[in-house]
């Protein structure tokens, strides 16, 4: 069984937190990484989200995310998920203990995936009632399903669709004025 799931409010640390293992990352593969960006409920000011500090890091592809195991692995990223059949999203690698973990997810440089996660954030950041409202959403199906982590990540995703849909009009309408 994993661990169940857990919302918490949010901690003024985590970015904190996020630079400082940003900082590791970069030391422990040097350039063989492009941008690193914090992502997830944790680089979103007031959003509350399970203690995970996601970490995205852009590659050229599935040989270089390979390349950086032994490396990542040496900073405490022992545990490795490979996104097998994934064109765009090659590993989500884990470190830390249950009350603060780390998942640091190796994307293909400049990928829908990686702009999705951007615009999701960023959609958040600006508009703080939708981030209220994720969090009630969170927390509502944190209850439901508190022992069945997969579908609470899938509970979930109608509505980061739908954010991410009304981020791209905004992007529109911007680039069109």
């Amino acid at each position: 069984m994993s661990a169940p799931v857990v919302i918490v409010e949010y901690d003024p640390e985590w970015p904190v937190l996020y630079d400082a293992e940003k900082h590791r990352i970069l030391r422990a593969v040097g350039d063989r990484v492009g941008a690193v960006e914090h992502i997830g409920s944790t680089s979103v000011s007031g959003l509350c989200g399970k203690p995970i500090i996601d970490i995205m890091a852009a590659v050229a592809g599935p040989e270089e995310a390979d390349a950086l195991l032994p490396a990542l692995d040496a900073i405490g990223y022992d545990d490795v998920t490979k996104i097998e059949g994934d064109a765009e999203w090659f590993y989500c690698l884990g470190r830390g203990r249950r009350s603060l973990y780390y998942h640091l997810h190796l994307v293909r440089a400049g990928s829908e995936h990686w702009k999705r996660h951007i615009l999701f954030r960023d959609y958040l950041k600006e508009h703080p009632e939708t981030a209220d409202e994720y969090c009630r959403l969170k927390k509502s199906l944190a209850m439901r399903y508190r022992t069945e982590r997969e579908r609470y990540t899938e509970s979930k995703t109608l509505f980061i669709v739908d954010v991410v849909a009304k981020a791209l009009d905004s992007e529109r309408n911007r680039a069109g004025r």
